[in-house]
C-alpha cells in the first residue's frame, strides 16, 4: 500500500508541476520512478513470500524442539517427515508425520507434546503405526 501511496502521489505532484510550470516532461519521468517504487516493493515481496513456500523457514529453533519433543517423548517414535513454516512473526505451523509402534497412540498425544511450544499455533499430526520405529 505503500509504494501505490507513492506513486500515486508522485502522479499528482507530476501533474500539478506540467499544469503550473510547463514541467510537461516531470510525467513521465514520475511514471518511471513509480514503476521503480512498484518494482523494488514486489521484489521484497517475492522473497518474503518465497522463504514460506520453500520451507526455508525449517531453520528455526522451534524445528529442533518439535524432533527432541517427539523423538523424546514418552511415547516411542520416529520422526518420519516434518514441515514448519511462518505463519506471523515468531509463530508458526507445523505438519507432523511419524511413526510409532505404540498401537493406542493417537494425534492427539503428540499434539499434546508440542503445545507446549507457544510459537506453534497450528499442528497437524499423521501417525503411522508399524511394528518398529527408526
Amino acid at each position: 500500500m505503500v509504494a501505490d501511496a507513492a506513486t500515486s502521489v508522485l502522479a499528482i505532484a507530476a501533474l500539478f508541476s506540467g499544469k503550473l510550470w510547463g514541467l510537461t516532461w516531470l510525467d513521465p519521468v514520475m511514471g518511471l520512478v513509480g514503476a521503480l517504487l512498484v518494482t523494488v516493493w514486489a521484489v521484497g515481496l517475492l522473497k518474503e513470500t518465497a522463504r514460506g513456500l520453500l520451507d526455508a523457514d525449517m531453520n528455526a529453533p522451534v524445528v529442533e524442539e518439535i524432533r527432541e519433543a517427539i523423538e523424546q517423548g514418552p511415547i516411542p517414535a520416529h520422526l518420519a517427515d516434518l514441515h514448519v513454516w511462518r505463519v506471523g512473526p515468531g509463530r508458526y505451523a507445523c505438519i507432523v508425520s511419524l511413526d510409532t509402534p505404540a498401537a493406542e497412540a493417537q494425534p492427539e498425544d503428540f499434539k499434546r507434546l508440542l503445545r507446549v511450544h507457544e510459537e506453534l499455533v497450528h499442528i497437524s499430526v499423521e501417525v503411522n503405526h508399524r511394528a518398529s520405529v527408526g
